[in-house]
């Protein structure tokens, strides 16, 4: 091997054909979940969505047979399903129904069919205009902004500067969680507003100082402040800020997360189990 080569250059490369009645967004997420597992591969995606008519799947079928590769699909109309897999099967290429084994599982537990109607999880319904609700609350109620509204949210975070508050209460929103978020600033006291609060969940985010203190310098550079200007990426004042926050969280008998090497899907998780406990005790 040449010296310089990427790792990028050592992968495989191998064409894979993503096909959907929708927006795509299923199989493209099941997709990445799955090619996460194989690091020496490198696909080459063919994307087709709001695949809905012969011409438009004969177009993808076309691109299959130019290179050929792995299909996966989410597709409910049973003449077309029926189209793709009997072309892939001539083509001899593997292809993969995402949703046919959960539509299965479903209709024998609920002893009736699906309606077979695409794009049906796109529908602007109450659960849509509930995410675009939560999607305003995050916004409103971001980094301590209009702190009297945090009696209606869901979940409010709070934690140091940097421990991914914002993009958290983001991500939380798009599954229709009202979520804010406070920040705890050395020499700040937190809302009153939020030790009244008695509906929502109070979670603390927290993260390894040295990480912090990386994270913080990079901000700084980005916005073009000089290194050792203030206290706020110093190693020793950070230790002494997370540990302030940590024994506030105790104090106050409100859950902590290290987000250190959580990824923002990962805390959310761990948040939405979190008010999956908190409304059972509410009950």
């Amino acid at each position: 091997m040449e010296s310089g080569a990427s790792v990028k250059d050592e992968k495989e490369q191998h064409h894979l054909h993503l096909v959907s009645d929708a927006t795509g967004e299923t199989v493209n997420s099941v997709a990445r979940a799955c090619l996460v597992q194989f690091e020496e591969t490198e696909p080459i995606e063919h994307i087709w969505t709001l695949v809905r008519t012969r011409g438009q799947l004969d177009k993808a079928i076309a691109e299959i047979e130019a290179h050929p590769g792995p299909v996966l699909y989410t597709m409910v109309d049973d003449a077309l399903r029926a189209v793709l897999t009997e072309a892939c099967r001539r083509l001899n290429v593997a292809s993969v129904d995402i949703l046919d084994p959960v539509m299965h599982a479903l209709a024998g537990h609920f002893q009736r069919a699906g309606s077979r109607r695409p794009g049906r999880q796109h529908a602007l319904d109450s659960v849509y205009f509930d995410r675009i609700e939560a999607m305003d609350f995050a916004i409103a109620h971001d980094d301590g902004q209009s702190v009297e509204g945090l009696l209606e949210a869901d979940v409010v975070l709070v934690g140091v500067s940097r421990t991914s508050k914002t993009p958290t209460c983001i991500y939380l929103a798009q599954r229709g969680v009202r979520a804010g978020n406070v920040p705890i600033v050395p020499g700040v006291p937190l809302p009153e507003s939020l030790f009244r609060a008695k509906g929502p969940l109070v979670v603390g985010l927290t993260k390894d100082p040295a990480h912090l203190v990386d994270v913080r310098r990079t901000r700084l550079r980005a916005m073009g402040a000089r290194r050792g200007a203030s206290s706020y990426a110093d190693l020793e004042a950070v230790v002494s800020e997370v540990q302030a926050a940590r024994r506030l969280c105790a104090q106050r008998g409100w859950p902590v997360i290290d987000v250190t090497r959580r990824s923002i899907e990962e805390t959310a998780a761990a948040i939405l189990m979190l008010l999956q406990e908190h409304r059972s005790k509410a009950r």
